[in-house]
């Protein structure tokens, strides 16, 4: 079975984030059972020629064309891949669109349709009820079609789906599925010796949606008991706001505890959980945030808001501290008391356990793969 995964952009620093990196999972976890996944998407920022495959996975990427920068990634582009597309799909059995309202995985769906192509989508909560005037004409002229059309719909959380419905309303979805975010299984972390400084890390985009502001604001809290702790910042600076957190922490009086790393690989990513003890993303809305299952992969305890749709999965696991968020406040405080408990030895160790065990047994790949399997075998003939 041929299958093409279609996603919008994928750079060397994972500027995109979760659809990237859900794409790719997928089509590793595919591959390895003799599938021939592949993926189609606009490539960005690599020094040289573009490269022809991921982690393992072959890729057709092209080079990411800014024609309406204002609009950021929904206003990229690639004439050339548009060009290729209709081949790329007929060669596919199955076409499995990341979609957002943009100018590469929207024409992508819309070229399946008109392929006669099984097409599955995956919105990654990113498609909802909008007022904007651009975005509105986006789904007259085609998402909609697209969403009333589609072989399959994937949601992660019934709010997802609820949302992408109300799009088309009053029309309903048909044929809509249930599909978690999972992550290649890991070894887990070694326990932190005693000896060295407790690390928190924050590693996602650093964006006003995420709320790196309360990471930072976490640390004066921290430092009163653990004066030597070292807190690391990582992640594309999508939001333009690293500066601004930088100088929070200059102006909280802990800038010397704070390390700003930038973008990091997927390889230095999880080598960068490894080496901490406590990952933080204070996000007010998150829908199935994969750094979340990536840290708890490696035993690494987590602290996220009530707002995120792992939240749950988090508290009744007891792989770390769900805590309270709101755009309006500093929640600071509370990411630090949770932080602080989290640190507790006995606590770490317990929640690491916790965290390690959940995503064997809740989100895998193999588990996703396994649902995703029986995704496609009802838009096809069985293989």
């Amino acid at each position: 079975m041929k299958v093409l995964h279609v996603v919008t952009l994928h750079t060397p620093t994972n500027d995109f984030g979760g659809p990237t990196r859900v794409a790719l999972n997928l089509s590793t976890g595919l591959r390895s059972r003799g599938v021939d996944a592949r993926i189609a998407a606009l490539g960005d920022g690599f020094d040289g020629p573009l490269p022809t495959s991921v982690e393992g996975v072959p890729a057709f990427l092209f080079q990411a064309r800014h024609v309406l920068p204002r609009f950021e990634v929904s206003g990229i582009t690639s004439p050339a891949l548009l060009t290729r597309a209709r081949r790329l799909v007929k060669a596919a059995d199955v076409v499995h669109v990341h979609l957002m309202r943009d100018l590469i995985t929207l024409p992508f769906a819309l070229i399946a349709l008109q392929c006669g192509r099984p097409l599955v989508l995956q919105t990654h909560g990113m498609i909802d009820p909008t007022e904007k005037r651009v975005a509105k004409l986006v789904d007259v002229l085609g998402l909609r079609r697209v969403l009333r059309s589609a072989d399959a719909i994937l949601h992660l959380t019934e709010t997802e789906r609820e949302d992408v419905e109300a799009v088309i309303a009053p029309a309903r979805l048909r044929r809509t599925h249930r599909l978690v975010n999972g992550v290649q299984l890991q070894e887990r972390r070694p326990p932190r010796d005693a000896g060295c400084p407790p690390t928190v890390l924050y590693c996602a985009r650093v964006q006003a949606r995420k709320r790196p502001e309360d990471f930072i604001s976490a640390i004066p809290t921290v430092l009163a008991k653990y004066p030597d702790a070292r807190f690391v910042l990582a992640g594309p600076d999508t939001g333009a706001l690293a500066g601004e957190m930088l100088e929070l922490a200059r102006s909280r009086h802990v800038a010397h505890a704070v390390q700003y790393v930038g973008a990091l690989g997927h390889a230095e990513v999880l080598e960068q959980l490894r080496r901490s003890d406590v990952y933080v993303l204070p996000s007010v809305v998150e829908p199935f945030a994969v750094s979340v299952l990536e840290a708890m992969s490696v035993g690494l305890p987590v602290v996220v808001t009530k707002t995120g749709g792992l939240s749950a999965d988090v508290e009744a696991a007891g792989a770390g501290r769900v805590v309270d968020s709101s755009p309006d406040r500093d929640n600071g405080p509370l990411v630090g008391q949770a932080i602080l408990e989290l640190l507790d030895p006995a606590a770490n160790k317990q929640t690491s356990e916790a965290a390690w065990q959940l995503i064997r047994e809740q989100f895998s790949i193999e588990r996703v793969v396994d649902t995703l399997q029986d995704v496609y075998g009802g838009v096809t003939r069985p293989w």
